[in-house]
């Protein structure tokens, strides 16, 4: 169903309202032969304003409906009166959506809190009536001024999941396993590669109600930050999580060294962004139940010098400790 579609990343087509025009009107009245000029002013231009709503979840409504035009104006009328305005377009984005012009790629704004408006065109002002031309010389002006045209854009709205934290590791290391464990999340599992084709969010609720987005990035090769597999599509999503809890499979169960995995997995956060290297972050050896992990435990342990949280999402043996210690890294009292 195209609702349940995830998307990312969008081109929009933005068109404001046109101004209404200014009147070229006289007073007409029974015993009134000379009545003065009487023209209103012509409406303003509807606005096109992105608004951010806590009940989206990806930008797939723009992506199928990508043209976003407000209302035009009205023109202005006789006996002073004023044009309608043009009715804004309001259209509900997701948090972390972010808004480039989409050929320059100048930064327009970047919107994360609920409820966050960003006014992305602006209607165009509306027209003037002949009755602002009135003066004592000169008494049945003619002149008005017509509607100024709306603004119109392409934009390039990219959204970046905002979450807690976000879950790293290489295909089939058991991160959608470990979402749905610990959280509200129901991400589809199966052995074979990119089983994720999007990000998934879960929540953690602790026993005082408060609460931890954790979000699984999939995606996430050797050779990412190059575009390889499913390539940055879904690397920009780290970016915003405040903690990194790395899944690593201790079981090495593709046939991947763990110790290598975890390099390869640092590599490439660093290779696309910098800053990523120095995020807070978690170790997680998963697959504990597997007899081939505790060797490789040993292995890992002396490669890296870490020790790792130990758990099994499958049989879920470790998870208080994990969501503890995710409480602890987020610093939530």
């Amino acid at each position: 169903m195209k609702s349940r579609t995830f998307v990312d990343t969008v081109v929009a087509h933005v068109y404001a309202g046109r101004g209404g025009n200014g009147s070229a009107s006289f007073r007409r009245e029974k015993f009134i032969p000379k009545g003065g000029p009487d023209g209103g002013d012509g409406g303003r231009g509807g606005h096109v304003t992105l608004l951010v709503d806590p009940d989206m979840s990806s930008l797939v409504a723009i992506y199928y409906s990508p043209h976003l035009r407000a209302g035009h104006a009205g023109a202005g009328g006789g006996q002073q009166k004023h044009g309608r305005n043009g009715k804004d377009l309001v259209v509900k984005v997701p948090r972390g959506t972010e808004v480039r012009v989409r050929e320059s790629g100048e930064f327009l704004g970047d919107l994360v809190e609920v409820g966050e408006e960003l006014r992305i065109a602006s209607g165009g002002a509306g027209g003037k009536g002949n009755v602002h031309w009135k003066t004592s010389t000169h008494q049945t002006p003619l002149e008005r001024t017509e509607g100024k045209a709306g603004d119109v854009c392409e934009l390039r709205l990219t959204l970046k999941i905002v979450a807690d934290v976000g879950l790293v590791g290489f295909p089939n290391a058991g991160k959608s396993s470990l979402l749905t464990a610990i959280s509200d999340a129901h991400p589809k599992i199966g052995a074979y590669q990119f089983t994720t084709l999007n990000p998934i969010i879960g929540t953690l609720i602790y026993e005082d109600y408060s609460r931890l987005t954790v979000a699984d990035i999939p995606g996430l090769i050797k050779g990412a930050h190059e575009g390889v597999g499913l390539g940055h599509a879904f690397l920009r999503h780290i970016e915003r999580a405040r903690y990194l809890v790395f899944i690593i499979d201790m079981a090495a169960c593709d046939g991947r060294s763990p110790a290598k995995d975890y390099a390869d997995l640092k590599e490439e956060l660093r290779l696309y962004n910098l800053e990523l290297q120095d995020r807070p972050a978690l170790v997680v050896a998963n697959k504990m139940d597997l007899p081939e992990a505790e060797e490789n435990l040993e292995e890992f342990k002396k490669a890296t010098g870490l020790d790792p949280l130990l758990i099994s999402a499958l049989e879920e043996t470790g998870l208080e400790a994990l969501r503890s210690a995710i409480r602890d890294v987020a610093h939530i009292d």
